[in-house]
């Protein structure tokens, strides 16, 4: 016979309690373990974070001392160039100052002979028997006339020169040298050239007013809606179009040449971006799964998630670049031919891969009727 009925329920209470209180202990445990992990990996990125920020000073600080260093041996060369031509300036203008000297002293001279004649000559309108008495002889004269030649021939202006071939050996050597720093700045433009992506147009996702380029490297407005399949990626309000390439690690460069455009968007997209219908989410940049920058009525304006950033240029760009990076999550304009920073999104870490991605806008009556243009765009059958 076993035991009792409340002992068995007893015995079966113990061991539900025994059993909650184990799991309860093990998920404890888990949780611990989890918060354990990731403390550390907090500690961990932390740790990253000041290694990065102490060798992005390191960097920064060898930079500024290696220009200190050129700008310094620039300017002692320079003052040593000045030096040689002010000490030659000094010589030539010395030289000069010597011959005025020698031609005013002369003059004096010969005024002081023309007094006396005048004295002469008024006594002779006075005593004219007394005129033979006052004639010079004619070897004062030719010894006169000797004197002032001989000043004049000492005392040739084209006879002081600075030394032309030295100075245009100058300007030659600067002018190298000048054409040698255009060749090598700004700096970071071979940089960035280096991470040049090739990309094509995917004509799959374009508006139907968009004609893409055999070679996908452009977009023009057409006022012609165009009799395409309409495909799940096609934009059928918004006038974009994304790049066939999509790119999920590393660094990537694009050149998009808007040369002549009055309007136009440009960015980067996942391919998540909505493509149909009129939502706002539609438009480069105003959702959260897309970045740009907006040309419009001479006005630059950065887009992401609806928030717009007013840029401070009123200058027309011809190339603006496009610098991914996804180590660091970064997204940068430029303006193309002098690398400069336009606008730069600090994205964290992209969550999806990326395409490229162009709006040429609508051609506003012939005034925006050029195609924006890939630079670095590849052939549309290229590998992705």
């Amino acid at each position: 016979m076993g035991p009792p009925y409340w002992c068995r329920t007893m015995l079966c209470s113990i061991c539900v309690q025994f059993f909650l209180q184990e799991t309860l202990e093990k998920h404890h445990e888990c949780l611990k373990k989890q918060r354990d992990a990731v403390k550390y990996r907090l500690k961990k990125l932390a740790t990253r974070q000041t290694e990065i920020t102490k060798k992005s000073s390191v960097i920064k600080e060898s930079v500024i001392r290696k220009y200190q260093e050129i700008r310094a041996i620039l300017d002692e060369d320079l003052r040593t160039t000045l030096s040689h031509l002010e000490m030659e300036e000094r010589a030539t203008v010395s030289a000069l100052d010597g011959m005025m000297e020698k031609n005013c002293s002369l003059i004096q001279d010969i005024e002081q002979d023309m007094a006396r004649l005048t004295v002469v000559l008024e006594q002779a309108d006075k005593e004219p028997d007394a005129m033979s008495f006052f004639l010079y002889p004619e070897h004062q004269d030719m010894e006169a006339v000797d004197r002032v030649m001989d000043v004049l021939s000492r005392t040739d202006p084209s006879s002081v020169s600075l030394d032309e071939a030295k100075a245009e050996q100058i300007l030659s050597l600067t002018n190298n040298m000048l054409l040698l720093i255009c060749s090598q700045t700004p700096i970071m433009k071979t940089l960035i050239k280096s991470y040049s992506s090739e990309v094509c147009l995917d004509p799959e996702t374009a508006h139907p007013k968009l004609v893409i380029s055999h070679q996908g490297d452009s977009a023009t407005y057409t006022d012609t809606w165009q009799q395409l399949q309409d495909l799940p990626g096609r934009f059928d309000t918004t006038l974009n179009v994304i790049s066939l390439q999509a790119f999920k690690f590393g660094r990537h460069y694009w050149e998009i040449d808007v040369t002549g455009k009055t309007y136009w968007e440009l960015g980067v997209t996942y391919p998540t971006i909505p493509r149909k219908g009129t939502t706002e989410d539609c438009w480069l940049g105003r959702g959260d799964d897309s970045w740009c920058v907006e040309f419009f009525e001479g006005e630059y304006t950065a887009w992401h998630g609806r928030v717009p950033h007013q840029l401070p240029f009123t200058k027309r760009f011809s190339r603006i670049g496009v610098l991914c990076s996804f180590p660091a999550g970064l997204l940068t304009f430029l303006e193309a031919d002098k690398m400069a920073p336009l606008f730069s999104f600090c994205a964290g870490t992209f969550t999806d891969c990326l395409h490229l991605a162009l709006c040429p806008g609508h051609d506003h009556s012939g005034t925006n009727a050029r195609p924006i243009v890939i630079c670095n765009a590849a052939s549309p059958t290229s590998d992705l």
